[in-house]
């Protein structure tokens, strides 16, 4: 039995990354447009787009989406986004369904990648972890993008989550970010990537429903960005355990 659903994930594999790419060749020209209008309006689009572009896909591959927790996002108010990291699948899921335009914080790495490059880059601010500078010059830029009334969303475990445990430590990055721009987190749990790409596991895609849910913000107030950063990290943790399936 197990054999064959690794054969079926394996196919599965194939046609999620064919209808990936077609899709994506669909979509590319309306979000490079995008570059040319002025922001927030500009990524507003190629949030929508992008919506629309993961609401087909997703549904070409078997995988329906659930979001929870929209009405948390007040209007006129800019968010920093706190998401768990268990899977590749985390990135298509968590960005285009954050209500409103937002970036995601990224690897400079994808950039390379044709075409998708472009896409990349318009929808994250970049940085080169391995370059003090760069890691400066990116903090910068997201300030910039949070007075620009644009979401900023984090992971802020790092890299995808490879133990058992339901978190990993977090970074201070997002924290710092928080308490310096003085700016509310609304943190986000994402159910069942894992399921779909398991990260032990190479060219293997099984489709299962996904979920994200958006929990209530937490404001800085008078809280440390170490204070701000346990908060944070036992909310989600405590929300992941109980609602888990």
């Amino acid at each position: 039995m197990q054999q064959l659903k690794n054969i079926l994930a394996r196919i599965f594999a194939l046609w999620a990354l064919i209808s990936f790419m077609l899709t994506f060749l669909v979509i590319f020209i309306p979000s490079m447009f995008c570059w040319l209008l002025p922001d927030p309006a500009g990524q507003r689009l190629f949030i929508r787009i992008a919506k629309l572009w993961m609401n087909v896909w997703l549904h070409l591959t078997g995988c329906s989406v659930k979001i929870i927790g929209k009405e948390n996002f007040k209007k006129g108010e800019t968010y920093i986004i706190t998401s768990n990291h268990n899977s590749l699948m985390d990135v298509p899921l968590s960005s285009p369904y954050i209500p409103g335009a937002n970036k995601t914080i990224a690897k400079t790495s994808f950039t390379k990648i044709p075409l998708f490059g472009f896409y990349y880059m318009k929808g994250s601010v970049l940085v080169d972890r391995k370059s003090d500078k760069s890691r400066k010059l990116s903090f910068e830029k997201m300030k910039a993008v949070l007075k620009q009334g644009i979401h900023i969303c984090i992971y802020p475990e790092g890299t995808r989550n490879r133990t058992s445990e339901p978190l990993k430590k977090f970074y201070d990055g997002a924290f710092k970010l928080a308490k310096d721009t003085k700016t509310a987190i609304i943190p986000a749990v994402i159910f069942n990537t894992k399921k779909v790409l398991p990260i032990d596991k190479s060219f293997y895609f099984w489709p299962h429903k996904l979920e994200m849910h958006f929990l209530e913000p937490v404001p800085v107030q008078d809280q440390t960005a170490d204070q701000l950063k346990q908060k944070v990290f036992e909310i989600m943790k405590e929300y992941y355990q109980q609602n888990k399936t």
